[in-house]
């Protein structure tokens, strides 16, 4: 009797599919992040504000999770860590523009993951990925408090807390992104095919093949 091969669960969607369940969560995702923003800035942080941000950081995850079940896609590469920066990033704009806290992390924070998701979207294009590390991981934890706390009416008006929270923040942010840079660039030359050495004389080859 020959031995059952293993179930291999097949990919519902392709890599260029556009309109899938993973996606739908992520769109949703993303427009909440001008809901939060519209919210803050005419009432202020307020608990309604506060839900609908922890509502966004609570589905974190289950996009992929329904993408690795059904189908890995590039669009969905690229938008899911942007809905992970909107509402926290939108968030802590409008509470900066509100003078609640400085610019200073604030603009930090933005300036790190705008540059990343921009890099990101290069090493994509190359064909190159880079895995997330756990530090990334914590890093995004930190700025989902910070900037829970930040629409949360009673923290609000703790400045030195909310200052301490955003620069732990700041320091989580730059750090991971050091350590992605780094990781990146071991990737490049991972996935870089090394020179093929040939017999000395090889005719018009000088030795190494080109």
């Amino acid at each position: 009797m020959m031995p059952s091969k293993p179930l291999v669960r097949a990919s519902t969607f392709g890599p260029s599919a556009l309109a899938t369940p993973a996606n739908a969560v992520t769109f949703s995702r993303l427009l909440a992040a001008p809901v939060v923003v519209v919210m803050v800035a005419v009432w202020g942080p307020t608990y309604a504000a506060f839900l609908v941000g922890f509502a966004v950081a609570a589905t974190d995850g289950l996009d992929g999770w329904i993408a690795r079940r059904q189908g890995v896609t590039s669009s969905g590469a690229f938008l899911d860590p942007l809905a992970d920066k909107a509402v926290v990033l939108g968030a802590l704009a409008v509470v900066a523009a509100r003078a609640e806290v400085s610019w200073v992390p604030v603009l930090l924070i933005a300036a790190r993951e705008v540059a990343m998701q921009g890099y990101r979207t290069v090493l994509g294009r190359r064909g190159i990925s880079v895995p997330a590390r756990i530090s990334a991981k914590v890093k995004t934890l930190v700025q989902d408090v910070a900037g829970g706390m930040c629409l949360l009416p009673p923290a609000v008006h703790h400045h030195a807390l909310l200052a301490g929270v955003l620069w732990l923040a700041v320091a989580f942010t730059l750090v991971t992104g050091a350590q992605y840079l780094v990781d990146s660039r071991r990737a490049h030359r991972s996935s870089v095919p090394a020179p093929i050495a040939v017999p000395p004389g090889f005719p018009g080859m000088g030795g190494v093949a080109r």
